[in-house]
């Protein structure tokens, strides 16, 4: 990561927004302060990207949030990968952040290994986004995972391409789909749609179809553990946190600026997981049963 000047370092603390400088010290703070703090904010967030993880996760949830940053006097798009994890104890964790440069196969598989890498030798079951190479990333660094792609993406997906006047209907009938009791039934209510508007949407049943060995994973489960993995909207909630911090910025100065931006405001996200998951003893009990003790890494 290229070492920025001063006033570089000052203006990116500044992108940050004075609402975090005073969550996180309650002070206000003078540029030289600011410099010193920015400085210190660039040791933490390589610290933390390379600390040690759990062994194993019951959950992974990876989704992304996009900025426009200048880059080589151009403005581009910078995605940024967020993984969340809920370890064997219940509780939620920000496992990393990964600038994506270009979405494909080879960086998928860098996140994985680097997540593999720190420690974390199994994951139970990931909630991703639908993005190409991305389940097959998962397959290759954890074998044994059950992967799920967001349902929630998908019926924004297929939302796109119903005319204004169908798409109440047509989201009614999609939900019959996913809230379906099982997946045979599901896949019953897969076939009603096909019949009720494959002629007029062709693509969104082909788009199903392709893909529902991974939208219907959630259906393996008790209803506990299938309300938490059908989607990434606990990432999207982050995200909407991070886009209050940045909103009043159409573009960010380089790259180093969108970590800190996301690094704080995953802290900020953080500190509020402070009790177990919802159900948590419920879902222990059920997570034990379904996948057993050592892969959960407990001892009863």
């Amino acid at each position: 990561m290229p070492k920025l000047s001063v006033r570089q370092l000052t203006e990116n603390m500044h992108l940050l927004g004075g609402i975090h400088v005073r969550e996180l010290y309650g002070v206000e703070m003078s540029e030289a302060t600011i410099s010193h703090i920015t400085d210190r904010i660039i040791d933490h967030i390589e610290q933390w990207k390379n600390r040690r993880l759990d062994r194993v996760y019951m959950v992974v949830w990876m989704d992304a949030i996009v900025f426009k940053v200048r880059h080589e006097g151009k403005v581009v798009d910078r995605a940024v990968q967020i993984a969340v994890g809920l370890n064997n104890s219940g509780y939620k964790e920000v496992l990393g952040m990964w600038i994506c440069q270009n979405e494909s196969a080879a960086f998928w598989m860098g996140v994985l290994t680097n997540l593999k890498s720190r420690g974390v030798e199994d994951i139970l079951i990931t909630s991703t986004d639908n993005l190409k190479g991305f389940v097959e990333a998962i397959k290759s660094v954890y074998p044994e995972a059950k992967t799920q792609i967001c349902i929630v993406h998908q019926l924004r997906n297929s939302l796109k391409f119903v005319v204004w006047k169908d798409k109440k209907q047509a989201a009614i009938s999609l939900r019959q789909i996913y809230s379906a009791p099982d997946a045979d039934l599901a896949l019953a209510q897969l076939q009603h749609f096909d019949e009720q508007w494959g002629a007029k949407y062709p693509y969104i049943i082909k788009s199903w179809k392709a893909n529902w060995d991974k939208l219907s994973t959630f259906f393996e489960f008790p209803l506990q553990i299938r309300r938490i993995i059908y989607t990434t909207n606990l990432i999207e909630n982050i995200n909407r946190g991070i886009r209050k911090y940045t909103k009043a910025r159409t573009m960010l100065p380089n790259d180093q600026a969108v970590e800190k931006v996301v690094y704080l405001s995953l802290m900020q996200a953080q500190k509020k997981w402070t009790m177990p998951q919802r159900d948590w003893p419920i879902m222990l009990l059920q997570f034990i049963n379904l996948f057993g003790e050592q892969r959960c890494n407990l001892k009863l």
